[in-house]
């Protein structure tokens, strides 16, 4: 049967909204949502997947920031994934240019007849260089769409550069990690939000294992980017938690001097709190303002940040969807307390 797809803005992701450690001093934000479908179609083939939104500031029309979408194709296999797509609209998602096919960053032939594709990309702006990153995860595939993990480096993570005033793209380079005794077997950055600091600097947050099926932790590298090369220079606080796979696809945000993370996990999501972005913390289990567990499992959160409040999009248990698939829909927003 065809599946129908459908990708939307970043700010189209909100369904439903309820109060989240909300203190007596976090004043509540008032906001609108609207659900506006930018690519819809239908496929017997493939569904449009992952779709992630970055502004450039300046760069549509009248000075608007221009609005970057990238995208892949979700083919038959289970996380078996095509080479990176994006859209792109100039007058703040009113009309949109795209899906477009990137040929620099498309599958490649690796080693013993593996496919090589980058995975799960978020895209970034870098105000100090002018230019967009997009950071995902290197991963293997056979020709059926299996994902090889018995390899090492054969999860890493990767990232390309956007040039706005050329409109052109590097093809994907891998962030080269220390051989720090096999801790990084496997190792990259997937469906996590990063940051790009005042200086230049990024936090990057990844995901790793340190053998083949082992479990996964958690960390944050900081990097260097001088508009060309991202450059590792160190991590911070290794994240872990016994049971279940561990600590997966972490996403950090900054809200004024504090930064937060928050991390996937099988039974529950977890959030930390960072002075710096690299040492944490104690992991708590995220929960709602009486104390309650948030609900959600074993998949993604993240975060919406404004300046004046900070919000998690997430999906819980408990909303008259639990003949969903580990309840993925409908997606919720709520304002935090720092």
């Amino acid at each position: 049967m065809p599946r129908q797809t459908m990708v939307l803005t970043a700010a189209a992701l909100v369904i439903a909204a309820c109060p989240l450690l909300r203190a007596e001093e976090t004043a509540a934000l008032e906001y609108e949502v609207r659900a506006e479908a930018i690519l819809q179609k239908l496929s017997p083939d493939f569904c449009w997947f992952h779709p992630r939104a970055t502004a450039l500031p300046g760069l549509g029309k009248n000075g608007q920031p221009a609005v970057i979408v990238t995208t892949q194709k979700h083919l038959a296999a289970d996380d078996h994934y095509s080479g990176l797509y994006f859209l792109r609209s100039d007058d703040l998602g009113k009309t949109w240019v795209g899906p477009t096919e990137i040929p620099e960053l498309a599958w490649r032939q690796g080693p013993d007849d593996a496919t090589v594709a980058v995975i799960d990309v978020t895209p970034g702006w870098h105000a100090s260089t002018g230019k967009m990153i997009a950071i995902g995860a290197k991963t293997l595939y056979t020709k059926a769409g299996a994902i090889l993990t018995n390899t090492a480096r054969s999860y890493e993570t990767s990232y390309a550069v956007f040039d706005p005033q050329t409109n052109a793209w590097t093809k994907w380079r891998e962030l080269q990690m220390p051989d720090t005794d096999g801790k990084f077997f496997r190792a990259g950055s997937g469906c996590s939000q990063w940051l790009a600091q005042p200086d230049g600097s990024l936090l990057v947050p990844i995901q790793y294992q340190s053998q083949p099926g082992g479990m996964y932790r958690a960390t944050v590298l900081l990097c260097s980017f001088d508009g060309k090369e991202l450059k590792y220079l160190r991590h911070g606080d290794e994240l872990s938690i016994e049971g279940g796979y561990g600590f997966a696809e972490p996403s950090l945000v900054r809200r004024h001097d504090k930064f937060y993370l928050t991390l996937r996990h099988e039974q529950r999501a977890y959030v930390a709190a960072s002075d710096d972005g690299l040492r944490f913390q104690p992991v708590k289990a995220w929960t709602f303002d009486d104390g309650r567990e948030l609900g959600s499992y074993n998949t993604q959160s993240h975060w919406l940040a404004h300046h004046d409040g900070l919000f998690l999009v997430y999906t819980r248990r408990g909303a008259d969807n639990d003949h969903i698939g580990r309840n993925r829909a409908p997606l919720f927003i709520a304002q935090v307390d720092p």
